[in-house]
Parts: C-alpha cells; structure tokens; sequence
C-alpha cells in the first residue's frame, strides 16, 4: 500500500494501530497473569514504535 499525496492510507493505517492499541489497553487492564501482562505490554510498545515512526514528517514535508 502506498500513501496518496493526501496521506490517506498513513492516516489509515495510524487510525488501526490507534485502535489495535486502545483493544490492547482494554485487555491489559483485565489480563490475569504477569505472562499476558508482559505479551500485551510487547505489543503496545511495538505499536508506539510504529506510531513514532508514522508520525515523523516525511522528506517530501516541508518543501
């Protein structure tokens, strides 16, 4: 998939990590163990990654 001028498919695709992460939050609040605490807790940062990375202005920014 490849972003439009527009940024259309970025912004799409930060809207499912957002909403993957909110499910993630959700889940960690009930999670009944340290074993799914620490296997949620993976995952939220991997998608903060993914956000930071998303949200960084491009090259073609600011031209």
């Amino acid at each position: 998939m490849f972003a439009s001028g527009d940024g259309g498919a970025v912004s799409t695709v930060i809207e499912n990590l957002l909403l993957r992460k909110q499910k993630l939050v959700e889940q960690l609040e009930k999670a009944p163990s340290v074993e799914d605490r620490d296997r949620i807790e993976h995952q939220l940062e991997q998608i903060n990654t993914a956000l930071d990375f998303l949200d960084r202005p491009g090259p073609r920014e600011g031209r």
